[in-house]
């Protein structure tokens, strides 16, 4: 009869947790509801034209737009480091149609600027990690500069060298920042408004060095326009194979990839960002996408919203730590 007693308890429990995983398909499912049917899918490139942002976004849209039979527009609204693009995302309805492509200054701005017009963790939802990259530090052709060996001495020597960024607080200069503070260097950070303008002003000589992801950068190395120097992640890339890593150019252990994701208002509801979730991971695995992606030196992560998260979380810590103790400030661009 005991036996019998524990057998009934056990069919009742994986009765109702039949019936409780049921009722929350059901549940995810209703609050899908028409989505993505109602209209156009606006998509947020938080940088202007021309840059890595833009890019990977205009990139994903059309096999989204495959993927979910709904056009998808892509609207760029930069500035502010992807501030004024984030906080247009917090701002927008929470119905699923308004989405955001970011770059790694979105895990530093907490800790970059003194207030925010959002709560990067209350106000806003990771949809997925879209992937990582190398930084490459590149040299304009009118600077003398040919290696990194080369710059590093000068550097050693005393001779003051200015490099660009996409802006106080993205990873090139907090990776740079670093870098220099490590060696002793006398390196002037020069921010931009976006890799757009950065890499114009690369090409034309109006700045010695300039640090931006692989995906931005090695269209201009490839046509000849800047000299590679060195790559920040901890191992070299397939893209840019003759390019030696800071780590192993004499400086142990240093490692810092780009990064890209894409977020919803936070009060989406979860099972839009679900949905939008598997539709960006199908986007990712078409040959298209994932050959240009690969091609500009942009390893695909994907996965769940809660792997974003996670990741976002960790940047924020790691980069905004390093923010705080060396008292990088904003100023006026």
């Amino acid at each position: 009869m005991l036996h019998l007693a524990k057998m009934a308890k056990r069919v009742l429990f994986l009765g109702l947790f039949t019936l409780g995983a049921a009722s929350m398909s059901l549940a995810q499912t209703a609050g899908v509801g028409t989505w993505p049917t109602q209209k156009p899918i606006r998509m947020i490139a938080v940088f202007p034209p021309g840059g890595s942002v833009d890019q990977v976004a205009r990139v994903l849209a059309p096999a989204l737009q495959s993927e979910l039979k709904q056009n998808v527009i892509v609207e760029n609204i930069g500035g502010a480091s992807g501030v004024i693009g984030t906080a247009a995302l917090t701002r927008a309805d929470a119905d699923g149609y308004t989405f955001a492509v970011v770059f790694d200054t979105h895990g530093v701005n907490p800790s970059l600027k003194d207030k925010l017009p959002y709560d990067t963790i209350k106000d806003i939802a990771p949809v997925i990690l879209i992937g990582t990259s190398p930084m490459v530090l590149v040299a304009s052709k009118n600077s003398g500069i040919t290696s990194f060996k080369q710059l590093t001495e000068m550097s050693k020597a005393g001779k003051p060298f200015s490099y660009g960024s996409i802006g106080i607080g993205s990873l090139g200069h907090l990776s740079m920042a670093r870098l220099a503070k490590q060696a002793g260097f006398d390196w002037n950070h020069i921010p931009y408004r976006g890799g757009g303008p950065l890499m114009q002003d690369a090409l034309g000589g109006q700045v010695q060095l300039a640090v931006g992801s692989e995906f931005l950068v090695k269209p201009h190395v490839d046509s000849g326009g800047v000299i590679p120097l060195v790559i920040t992640t901890a191992k070299r890339t397939a893209a840019l194979p003759n390019v030696p890593t800071v780590s192993e150019s004499g400086f142990p252990g240093f490692n810092a990839p780009a990064w890209w994701a894409v977020l919803a208002p936070g009060k989406t509801p979860p099972a839009i960002v679900d949905a939008m979730n598997k539709a960006l991971n199908k986007a990712l695995k078409t040959p298209a996408v994932a050959e240009k992606f690969k091609s500009q030196g942009i390893e695909l992560i994907g996965g769940t919203s809660e792997t974003a998260r996670e990741f976002i979380g960790k940047q924020i810590g790691i980069w905004g730590k390093f923010v705080i103790e060396n008292n990088i400030k904003e100023t006026a661009q």
